[in-house]
């Protein structure tokens, strides 16, 4: 029997959608650079984590992708929330696409706490987000954040 050749890159599990939460107020790009700096360093370090539980090789392309950030601040938010993106996806630069550059799509949200909101059907990875809000019986503020190569928005109605 001959040996197929299989390309490298169809042995590997997709990484996406890629989902992850973590605690804090996420920086600006205002903010101090060492501050700035050690909260891309959270980041990465949790994204990085998470694909090792995700996939066991993460294979990084450059594939267009759609990110979604949501956050949940403890008060009503200081600052505009396009202010949080770009630290985040500088963050995420080799650890879920190689350049931030394949992000075609970003949708950033706040939910504050005084604001009534909904999710009709979280992932696992947003309810667990959404469970951290208030795990420890006082409430912790939390960016949830979903990295995903679904391109459906594409086509819109």
């Amino acid at each position: 029997m001959d040996d197929v050749a299989v390309p490298l890159e169809t042995q590997f599990a997709s990484l996406f959608p890629l989902e992850f939460h973590l605690t804090g107020v996420p920086l600006s790009l205002q903010a101090k650079a060492s501050s700035k700096e050690r909260w891309k360093s959270t980041i990465a370090e949790a994204a990085r984590r998470r694909a090792e539980d995700t996939v066991d090789l993460v294979w990084l392309e450059d594939t267009p992708l759609a990110v979604t950030i949501f956050y949940f601040p403890t008060a009503p938010m200081a600052g505009d929330v396009d202010n949080i993106v770009k630290p985040i996806l500088d963050a995420l630069n080799g650890q879920a696409y190689l350049d931030d550059q394949v992000v075609e799509r970003i949708v950033s949200q706040k939910f504050e706490p005084d604001t009534d909101w909904s999710f009709g059907a979280p992932t696992g990875q947003l309810a667990a987000a959404l469970d951290t809000i208030s795990a420890a019986g006082e409430r912790q503020p939390v960016v949830y954040i979903r990295i995903d190569d679904d391109l459906s928005w594409r086509t819109q109605p």
